[in-house]
């Protein structure tokens, strides 16, 4: 599976923002080959330098869908509400998304690891 990340930092103005929101999912949403969408709002900063407003991932099964779905007519304008939202203020990574179950990573422990 691949996704799309949307990478949004603090905004000037974070009520406008949110309000004109809606706007990008309504085309999102309608991007050919999407499987599912995912909002990170995050709550609290813990350490490092890029700080966010907001993330959010659009997925696909294959790389060709994803790059497909962003080329598409809907896709072009969702990027260009994106973009008009944001004053150009995100970032945008393709990326294969990867998961695995609690127990086969915990297969893996360290037998040394005194902290459980």
């Amino acid at each position: 599976m691949y996704k799309l990340i949307i990478l949004i930092p603090p905004q000037q103005d974070s009520a406008i923002f949110h309000e004109q929101w809606p706007r990008f999912l309504h085309l999102a949403e309608r991007m050919p080959g999407m499987a599912r969408e995912a909002t990170v709002k995050p709550h609290a900063h813990l350490y490092g330098r890029y700080r966010l407003e907001m993330a959010h991932e659009l997925y696909f099964d294959t790389l060709k869908d994803l790059e497909a779905a962003m080329l598409s007519p809907v896709g072009q304008a969702a990027g260009s509400v994106l973009q008009e939202i944001t004053g150009r203020n995100v970032s945008l990574i393709i990326a294969e998304h990867l998961e695995d179950d609690l127990a086969h990573i915990q297969s893996f422990k360290d037998p040394q690891d005194t902290h459980e």
